[in-house]
């Protein structure tokens, strides 16, 4: 007998808050900030599972959210797996963008291996493949998903040259975020709306940084930037076109209070802001999980809570790397601070 698509996602949601009470957050990741040693923390995070050192460890841990998003599509309708199966093309794009930053330096793909994100963005010959392309363009034109390929088509045939690497990064991100507006929008029964506001916040992350980063750490001009930017899709074009005409870092920072951050910061450092950036999306991540409750836009707040506790669980493994001391580890959480309030 074949199971309803409803009872498919009840079942799948009703397992998803069975897990989210047991992620590493609040009293259990300050526990966790305490910890000495990598094999103590492996016995914490990944019982039974052996490693042998902290890029093997964190690699697991993206491991496993990649079979835990990719084991919840079968339970999904059409519209809700597509916007699942994209969420996945998040690791895949990590991947690529290491693939590139080999092509354009002239670096054998062998080397690369230790860098990728996940080593499941396809099998080494799809790598190869990639690494085979005779220019810039042709490396495009392999790309495994067309539509990550239409920005930097056009930004190959606008130039002479090839753009600098920082563009070209962008651009994918510009179209892996385009189309996960596209697929968001899908959703049915209102979880669209309910999930909008979880892809807005990563959108505006990504609008702020391209600007800060490009305006103010390598310099490039507001007509560079300005292409890249999703005015539809983020705050809007008036907040872009304020950010892009920003003198300052201290004035683009303030235009990121309410937009991209909750409140201003102590100091003006892209790293604090940056943060923060995440910080909010937590909040939002767990605001839309607890909204949809059943909906399918649980499913997606459910692995962005996900995403946070992996970033914060591989700041732990950085910690106990260097021999931070718990308070440094402490302060690199998401949030950083008062980590019982966040859970009233």
């Amino acid at each position: 007998m074949t199971r309803a698509y409803s009872n498919d996602l009840d079942y799948l949601t009703a397992r998803l808050h069975a897990r989210r009470s047991r992620m590493a957050e609040a009293d259990a990741l300050d526990e966790l900030c305490r910890v000495h040693t990598l094999p103590e923390l492996g016995h914490a995070v990944l019982p039974g599972v052996e490693f042998s050192d902290t890029r093997e460890f964190q690699r697991l841990l993206v491991h496993r959210l990649v079979r835990e998003i990719s084991g919840c599509l079968k339970h999904l309708d059409k519209d809700a797996h597509d916007l699942m199966a994209w969420l996945l093309m998040r690791f895949e794009l990590e991947d690529i963008k290491v693939l590139l930053r080999g092509f354009l330096n002239h670096i054998p793909v062998e080397i690369l291996q230790p860098y990728f994100v996940t080593g499941l963005s396809g099998k080494p010959a799809d790598h190869t493949f990639l690494m085979a392309a005779k220019s810039i363009g042709e490396f495009v034109d392999r790309l495994p998903a067309e539509v990550m390929r239409h920005t930097l088509h056009a930004l190959l045939a606008a130039q002479r040259e090839s753009p600098p690497l920082f563009i070209l990064e962008a651009a994918l991100d510009y179209d892996y975020f385009r189309e996960l507006t596209v697929r968001n929008n899908r959703l049915r029964h209102g979880e669209a709306e309910i999930g909008k506001p979880l892809v807005v916040q990563e959108i505006n992350i990504f609008q702020f940084m391209l600007v800060a980063r490009g305006r103010f750490h390598f310099g490039l001009p507001a007509e560079t930037l300005l292409p890249l930017c999703l005015n539809r899709n983020g705050a809007g074009s008036d907040w872009i076109g304020s950010l892009l005409s920003a003198a300052d870092l201290l004035t683009l920072v303030k235009l990121a209070v309410g937009v991209v951050i909750d409140e201003e910061p102590e100091a003006v450092e892209l790293p604090v802001i940056e943060s923060m950036a995440w910080q909010r999306y937590r909040r939002l991540a767990n605001l839309v999980f607890r909204r949809s409750h059943m909906g399918a836009a649980a499913v997606a707040g459910y692995f962005g809570l996900r995403r946070i506790e992996i970033a914060n669980l591989i700041s732990v493994s950085e910690g106990v790397r260097l021999a931070a001391g718990d308070d440094a580890i402490r302060k690199r959480m998401i949030p950083h601070i008062n980590l019982e309030g966040a859970y009233v």
